[in-house]
């Protein structure tokens, strides 16, 4: 078998150097007569790329204080039906026959909840997403390895009842 190698025709390189010397503003107010040589140099490049940056991380995205704000209401939303589906699951009697299903939508709510808010930045440092993290992973961890019949013990479901109202006073806040 013979191999075949094809090559393409390119065209001449055009040079990207000016031929006249001119004075560069970048926005940042800085300005210097780089083309003295007759081309940017390393130096002057990444001046002119570290100024834009510096600009353009100043600058808001266009619609993201709009989204913050949505992220925010989804989240005090969100927040509280969690907080009422663990307080409810959470007082059941263990005779009940739908606890069982009970602790199955707990576990898929705060599965959920703590997938889509986890990652959230501007969500880490309150104080109703700490409680709240914490409270589902006392109750997820406790379902998970007693079963969902179990009942949960008095000192464990005083102390995630504390925390689910300590978290409900801190949404309310804005915390």
């Amino acid at each position: 078998m013979t191999s075949l190698s094809f090559t393409t025709p390119t065209p001449k390189p055009t040079s990207i150097i000016p031929s006249k010397p001119q004075q560069v503003t970048i926005n940042a107010s800085v300005s210097f007569n780089s083309f003295s040589r007759g081309f940017l140099g390393r130096r002057e490049v990444i001046i002119s790329v570290a100024a834009s940056g510096i600009l353009f991380s100043f600058a808001p995205a266009p619609g993201q204080a709009f989204a913050a704000a949505e992220v925010d209401d989804e989240y005090v939303k969100e927040t509280a039906e969690v907080i009422n589906k663990m307080r409810s699951t959470v007082n059941m009697d263990k005779k009940d026959p739908s606890v069982t299903s009970a602790v199955a939508e707990l576990r898929q709510a705060s599965n959920t909840w703590v997938a889509k808010y986890r990652r959230e930045k501007s969500l880490l440092g309150r104080a109703s997403f700490r409680d709240v993290y914490s409270a589902i992973n006392a109750v997820s961890g406790h379902y998970i390895n007693f079963g969902p019949t179990a009942p949960i013990p008095a000192k464990r479901k005083a102390r995630i009842l504390e925390e689910i109202d300590t978290a409900e006073k801190a949404l309310l806040r804005g915390r």
